[in-house]
């Protein structure tokens, strides 16, 4: 049995990793948040030490490798700008990384991460989840078996969020790198995933809560549109998110089969298959460079 860790464990992705944690054989021995609204622990791990003081939870941390019982994965969960940090605290206690998106918010951080690596001989694993949707993963065999076909595509993902979002760290771009890197990284990578490296990008739009633009790739064109905002929800949509793909004027189903990909990101992570810093960098810069027209549009 391997022994888990996890920062952010209020936060709103905690319980798919808390679940998946459970579902592959794992135990949580030990959680970490300033808030102590974590009554969720007791659905999946109540015996699980909790800490609000980084202090404490290092103090823990490094007991726990020295008494024989080390944490082996420490799952990062944590606001967007902690993650770079929580990862590297990670591999000083000789454990493997495990983080949600975005891995980093800057490309320069990914540098420091493999050095890390290297030093502790440890890994950073990053949850690209999309890349395991059934429905994404034969997309892509169709689009490798549809030998010199150009494909058009139009992306939407509009998940709707309450006043509080931008009262929270989600809301502040420093913080969380902004629309692009909050709600769409995952979107991004998917993208490359698929078609391989952009040869070119447009943004059209950008504010707090809405990005949109135009990706260009060597066998595709992709017109892409990202918000948190409800007024863009389609008129009489019954759901607060709707995502969309149309390929060449057909829709592509892939609104279900969402709900077990963190448990199958975790398997394939303790299997030796997870995706690690190489495979998240690209996504990592092309979402940088956006970001950085978008604040340019934004003066």
């Amino acid at each position: 049995m391997k022994n888990f860790a996890l920062f952010g464990a209020a936060g709103y992705v905690a319980p798919r990793h808390m679940a998946a944690i459970r579902e592959n054989g794992g135990n949580l021995v030990a959680a970490i948040d300033p808030s102590d609204s974590v009554g969720v622990l007791d659905t999946f791990f109540p015996k699980a030490d909790f800490f609000v003081s980084f202090e404490q939870f290092e103090r823990f941390a490094f007991k726990q490798k020295t008494t024989g019982t080390p944490i082996d994965f420490v799952s990062v969960c944590s606001p967007n700008y902690l993650h770079d940090t929580h990862c590297r605290f990670a591999l000083q206690i000789g454990a493997d990384a495990i983080c949600e998106k975005p891995l980093v918010l800057y490309p320069h951080n990914l540098d420091r991460l493999e050095d890390a690596e290297k030093e502790s001989g440890r890994r950073v694993n990053c949850i690209l989840q999309l890349r395991l949707h059934p429905e994404i993963l034969r997309l892509k065999h169709q689009i490798l078996t549809a030998k010199d076909k150009f494909f058009r595509m139009k992306l939407s993902y509009i998940t709707s969020r309450g006043n509080w979002y931008n009262v929270s760290w989600k809301g502040d771009d420093e913080k969380s790198g902004g629309v692009l890197f909050n709600i769409g990284i995952h979107f991004f990578d998917m993208l490359i995933f698929l078609f391989g490296q952009p040869t070119a990008s447009t943004l059209n739009q950008y504010s707090n809560d809405t990005g949109s633009g135009v990706l260009e790739f060597s066998s595709a064109r992709v017109e892409w549109f990202l918000s948190t905002n409800h007024t863009y929800l389609p008129q009489g949509h019954q759901s607060s998110t709707y995502r969309s793909i149309v390929i060449d004027d057909e829709e592509f189903e892939f609104s279900a089969g969402f709900t077990d990909l963190h448990a199958e990101s975790y398997r394939s992570i303790l299997e030796g298959r997870g995706f690690g810093i190489a495979d998240v960098r690209p996504s990592v810069e092309l979402v940088f460079s956006l970001r950085k027209m978008g604040l340019a549009l934004s003066c």
